[in-house]
């Protein structure tokens, strides 16, 4: 497969569901030729069937040349690194994309913070307000929509200014629900562009010169039915070397 920078494939299984860990700054899929280089697979992409397709340089039987295709299942913004999910099997994908839209499937994120959880362990529930103008997505408070996330702390920074390492596992798929869902409990995501303070933003970046959104897709685990037998998949993507770096 043609992979984008620094993109690598975490776990397969038997009816072609693959799992890649992207880095932040890779685009989730390219949104006209220009972003292919920046992009999960480095080829053209169709927005219809949400599917990468490119040329197998290798033929086959009667020299026929193949045109391999890769159905995306979940994206992630492009600033957010971790796992993301795809599958060779178009009838694969609608099953798969169907357990998405049923929340059917576990996802764990991870963050680093500005400031302290004040409980080791917490559910968060809000209710959120999301609108779309110009081709952006902008999510706040004060709406009818649902959002429930469970948080965990998995390690508070010693030093100044005073940062955690939170695990997020989400039970509602809103988006850019972790950043808004952090950030009005005082705890914006370090370098949320969006979200987040600005100020402490500046001052980080000023400080470290790292400018990456500190926010990582750090599991992803299913159960699904598929040709009348059961299976299981997860995949995990290690932490980057930075969010250790500045506990």
């Amino acid at each position: 497969m043609p992979l984008g920078p620094g993109v690598r494939i975490l776990n397969h299984d038997v009816n072609d569901l693959v799992a890649f860990d992207k880095p932040a700054g890779v685009l989730s899929h390219p949104n006209d030729r220009a972003d292919k280089p920046r992009s999960l697979l480095t080829c053209p992409y169709d927005m219809i069937s949400e599917s990468f397709n490119w040329n197998d340089t290798e033929p086959g039987e009667g020299g026929a040349i193949f045109m391999p295709r890769l159905w995306l299942l979940n994206r992630l913004d492009a600033h957010t690194s971790g796992v993301i999910l795809a599958t060779a099997s178009e009838e694969l994908a609608g099953e798969i994309r169907a357990h998405f839209k049923r929340e059917g499937v576990r996802k764990v994120y991870r963050a680093l913070v500005f400031g302290r959880a004040p409980k080791p362990q917490e559910a968060w529930r809000d209710l959120l307000l999301i609108r779309r103008q110009g081709g952006h997505i902008r999510t706040m408070d004060g709406g009818n929509i649902p959002a429930e996330c469970m948080m965990k702390l998995v390690r508070e920074g010693r030093g100044e200014p005073r940062l955690s390492l939170l695990q997020l596992e989400p039970r509602t798929g809103r988006s850019h629900q972790l950043r808004v869902q952090c950030a009005r409990r005082g705890l914006p995501i370090v370098n949320d562009a969006t979200y987040g303070e600005f100020k402490r933003n500046r001052e980080f970046t000023r400080r470290t010169g790292c400018k990456r959104l500190f926010l990582h897709s750090f599991e992803t685990s299913l159960d699904y039915k598929f040709g009348g037998k059961k299976f299981s998949f997860s995949a995990r993507a290690p932490l980057p070397p930075e969010f250790e770096k500045f506990l």
